[in-house]
């Protein structure tokens, strides 16, 4: 075969090869544990996908945004508030799957001889929050809604690991934060409200999985594949909560996979509400009611001064299309 016939063929074998073949997709995440990452050490997205993963762990969702944003990672696990802190200030990303509706696995644990016994004893108190978190935002709302001056309260920057260990020494009084730094804190303490009530209070919180635009236009199929494996974990969660339950094999995997206690893992996962398919694309959520739960928050952060500026239109914020393709391809 001549040198210009085998170039041609090289470029045939080139041009016919898998776009997805060689495409290797950096995804973070967090360790509040929840029913997909059975499926993630399952390997199940390599296999649905047909990719490498390199699974990334982040201890916030700020740092998560942060990374979305600058371009080393492609998809992302984050909380409400800083996916608003980060679209706000100009981050070129977008949620397209609620991985959960936050409950009880965020609260406010007050350490036991804190001295610590309603909300008014939080003045002058060590309180630890990751910043610009979901966390950091209940804790503000909390703050306002019991008329508490934020600044009379010593509100500590820590990640979840430092938090674990700064409650368990006594250098901390309190804590806002998810689990499993939040089932630790709770065998000295005691929790003085959960996000589920803060929700009541009219500050809802939610976690999504989100990406950065330009993937999304380049790789529309992994995204949507990617949410497919991810309602698939929720749907089987949803049916039988109980095969998740103290002991069994998904209890298990989640514990490892997050570092949390097997007999924890049940309470911890059921912390969250993790909607299906038909919930996801309604108005409540990506329909139009996400992108009005981030520009609430976002107006909060501004008052909050967390944020400079608003934005005029936060509807691109999030995109059902995703799920709405991922529930066609069943």
């Amino acid at each position: 075969m001549s040198p210009l016939r085998i170039l041609i063929a090289a470029a045939a074998m080139l041009l016919a090869w898998p776009a997805n073949a060689e495409t290797v997709v950096r995804i973070g995440y967090q360790t509040a544990p929840d029913p997909s990452q059975v499926a993630i050490v399952d390997g199940d997205y390599e296999k649905a996908l047909g990719t490498k993963i390199e699974w990334r762990k982040f201890d916030s969702g700020a740092s998560v945004i942060t990374a979305l944003a600058s371009g080393s990672i492609d998809i992302g696990y984050a909380g409400s508030s800083p996916l608003a802190a980060g679209v706000t200030r100009g981050a070129p990303i977008k949620a397209f799957l609620v991985a959960g509706l936050i409950g009880e696995a965020e609260a406010l644990a007050v350490r036991n001889g804190s001295g610590i016994n309603e909300p008014q004893d939080l003045v002058g108190k060590k309180v630890a929050v990751p910043f610009v978190s979901t966390t950091h935002y209940s804790l503000l709302f909390a703050l306002k809604h019991w008329g508490i001056d934020a600044s009379k309260v010593n509100i500590l920057n820590l990640q979840p690991p430092e938090i674990a260990a700064a409650f368990a020494r006594g250098d901390i009084d309190a804590t806002y934060v998810w689990d499993p730094a939040l089932a630790s804190a709770k065998k000295t303490g005691k929790v003085l409200i959960t996000s589920a009530q803060v929700a009541e209070l009219g500050a809802p919180t939610f976690v999504a999985w989100i990406t950065r635009e330009d993937f999304a236009k380049a790789h529309p199929e992994i995204v949507t594949g990617f949410a497919k494996v991810t309602l698939g974990t929720f749907t089987r969660y949803r049916k039988d909560p109980a095969a998740y339950g103290p002991g069994t094999p998904e209890a298990k995997k989640i514990a490892d996979f997050t570092g949390a206690k097997p007999e924890e893992v049940s309470e911890q996962v059921a912390g969250n509400y993790y909607p299906l398919a038909d919930e996801q694309v309604s108005d409540k959520l990506l329909g139009k009611g996400t992108a009005e739960a981030i520009a609430a928050t976002s107006a909060f952060l501004k008052e909050q001064k967390k944020v400079d500026s608003l934005l005029s239109d936060y509807s691109p914020t999030a995109t059902p299309e995703f799920v709405k393709a991922a529930t066609a391809s069943n």
